[in-house]
């Protein structure tokens, strides 16, 4: 298998963590172009997320334990099921879910689920200081975390960023999807302006105004293979608070 890295070449075995690299880059970039992950449900609920993406993100749910987890966007509802049967699972916990709108199809479906009773719905624009102010009320006293999946613009996710912020409870993460974007810049389902108007951007401006945050790889909880880095939609998307 042979790799150009700007005018560097390089050849690899194909039985190489190069090649694997190589090959799930490609199968990323592939996946977005025919909406991969617009294929799979969760105990009933459409979750457009890919697999290994909410493998490694139950592993730091498990860890972290949290009290409440906060998604903006709601879409089909899937994640929001998903963390519900975490906690579940776990013994404790619940989710908020916020979603300028909320579809009443989505809605009707949400609320009919069995673990509905985990779940609470907010309609509303997801950085406005009312909605926030809401969120917070909701999460008082609980070990939080944030996850982020709503408009995936930097200006919107800078405004999350900065308006959740002080919900993430030390030791816990804010986590912000789709930071993929900026690489696939010239694939079929993109924009031009992907290249500087993405979460990635977002994401250096935030953790250079605010020292509370750290850039993280959370490790891998099991790992007898020999591949260290996650497949993922959301590379370098997990932010820690530290204090």
């Amino acid at each position: 298998m042979t790799a150009h890295d700007g005018d560097d070449p390089g050849t690899y075995a194909f039985d190489s963590p190069e090649a694997f690299r190589l090959i799930s880059d490609a199968w990323l970039r592939i996946g977005w172009d025919q909406k991969y992950v617009y294929s799979f449900t969760w105990l009933g609920r459409p979750v457009i997320q890919l697999p290994e993406d909410l493998l490694r993100l139950q592993e730091v749910i498990a860890e972290v334990g949290p009290g409440v987890i906060v998604e903006t966007g709601v879409a089909h509802g899937g994640s929001l099921v998903f963390y519900a049967t975490l906690c579940k699972a776990l013994g404790h916990g619940r989710v908020v879910g916020v979603d300028i709108e909320i579809r009443p199809h989505n809605r009707a479906a949400i609320e009919a689920h069995p673990l509905f009773e985990l779940i609470e719905l907010i309609e509303a624009d997801s950085a406005s200081p009312e909605t926030v102010a809401r969120v917070r009320d909701s999460v008082a006293g609980e070990t939080a975390m944030v996850m982020l999946d709503s408009n995936h613009e930097k200006q919107h996710v800078l405004r999350e960023l900065r308006a959740y912020a002080d919900l993430v409870t030390p030791g816990s993460y804010v986590v912000v999807m789709d930071t993929i974007m900026e690489r696939l810049v010239g694939a079929p389902r993109t924009r031009p302006d992907w290249s500087r108007n993405n979460p990635g951007e977002a994401i250096a401006e935030f953790l250079a105004e605010d020292a509370r945050f750290e850039q993280v790889e959370p490790p891998f909880a099991f790992n007898e293979g020999l591949v260290a880095d996650r497949v993922s939609y959301w590379p370098g998307g997990f932010l820690r608070r530290s204090g």
